[in-house]
């Protein structure tokens, strides 16, 4: 497997973007543009989440200098899921084949997981709330209507039919997680992404710890025992253990808003959810402990006013991030949506490539 080849695609993706951006190959010898994250304090990116390098640094108790995350929404190429510029994002894939195409391209890929996607969050929110937009109105941002892409349908943006994906890295530099061209391009709106690492099972929230879902032997499956629930002091303990945390709702049948509890007093029939924009989800008689606020699953901050938490409090739900492309305000970067079975499909769901190595 070549990763490091320094050819001229690696050099000047490098040189034109101050090595923020290179490009590492798969098992095949296709090219991935990747961002490089370098390792961050959370303290350092808020005062609302606690303190230490972040959890999407530390893989099975080893601490990463730095992650590669893929500049772009994936596309399937080769029955693995690459990061490509100006290509329509990979679509209607489910949780497990999203998995299997990502670690596809070889050792150290996998796909972004929650904790790589939340220290993203906590690092463009600590450059001004709600820096970052995206296809989230069918082709163009819901808000700012002058920011498009170009739509793979070839439908003039905003016009509200048809299959309104953008092309990768087709829209502005407020479309990147840093303002820039050589940021993380998408992650609002477009496609909503599977990640790794986190899932909701009859309200209760698991997790896979640190960053261990980016570990080539993490195991995802229904009954894995890497799954852990957490306690209201942050602490890991087996599913299933009494008071763990659980995202409860307001109304009847899991409808209204989330609620952060200990209880399940409402929940979904399959079809009712719960939903709210981020920021102004609460808690009802807990504390939210920082490990929570760190993993993007309750509001560090009440500054965002993009992207909503959405759930269905019953049975196994899989996580998709960002909001898909007809999500209007519901999308940001702090949206999440844990709502679909991990046998879910859709043209709205895709998934993102990232590497450690």
């Amino acid at each position: 497997m070549i990763v490091y080849s320094k050819d001229a695609l690696r050099a000047s993706v490098e040189a034109a973007t101050g090595g923020k951006v290179t490009v590492l190959y798969n098992d095949k010898g296709c090219p991935s543009y990747m961002c490089v994250i370098s390792k961050f304090n959370i303290q350092d990116m808020t005062s609302g989440a606690g303190n230490g390098v972040h959890p999407m640094f530390t893989v099975n108790g080893v601490e990463k200098s730095e992650l590669f995350i893929g500049q772009y929404p994936g596309k399937l190429v080769d029955g693995r899921i690459v990061s490509l510029p100006g290509v329509d994002p990979a679509n209607s894939i489910t949780f497990d084949a999203a998995m299997t195409a990502c670690r596809a391209n070889g050792p150290g890929w996998h796909m972004m997981t929650n904790a790589e996607w939340a220290g993203v969050f906590l690092r463009s929110h600590a450059m001004g709330a709600d820096i970052v937009h995206g296809n989230t109105y069918y082709g163009r941002d819901y808000d700012i209507t002058h920011e498009i892409g170009r739509r793979q349908d070839g439908v003039v943006a905003g016009t509200a039919s048809g299959t309104a994906r953008t092309l990768t890295g087709s829209g502005p530099v407020s479309w990147r997680h840093d303002g820039t061209f050589a940021g993380i391009s998408d992650l609002v709106g477009n496609v909503s992404e599977w990640t790794g690492g986190l899932r909701l099972v009859g309200g209760e929230i698991q997790i896979i710890a640190d960053n261990n879902a980016a570990a080539d032997g993490a195991d995802h499956g229904v009954s894995s025992a890497d799954w852990k629930a957490i306690l209201e002091d942050g602490s890991l303990v087996a599913p299933g253990t009494a008071d763990t945390l659980k995202y409860d709702a307001s109304g009847a049948t899991g409808a209204g808003n989330p609620v952060l509890s200990t209880t399940v007093a409402s929940q979904s029939d399959g079809t009712t959810y719960a939903s709210q924009l981020y920021k102004s989800v609460i808690a009802s008689g807990v504390t939210a402990p920082d490990r929570l606020k760190a993993l993007g699953l309750y509001p560090h901050s009440t500054t965002m006013n993009r992207g909503n938490l959405y759930i269905k409090n019953l049975g196994e739900r899989m996580p998709g991030r960002g909001g898909g492309w007809f999500s209007s305000a519901a999308a940001g970067l702090a949206a999440l949506y844990l709502a679909n079975e991990r046998s879910s499909s859709s043209t709205y769901i895709g998934v993102r490539p990232a590497f450690c190595s």
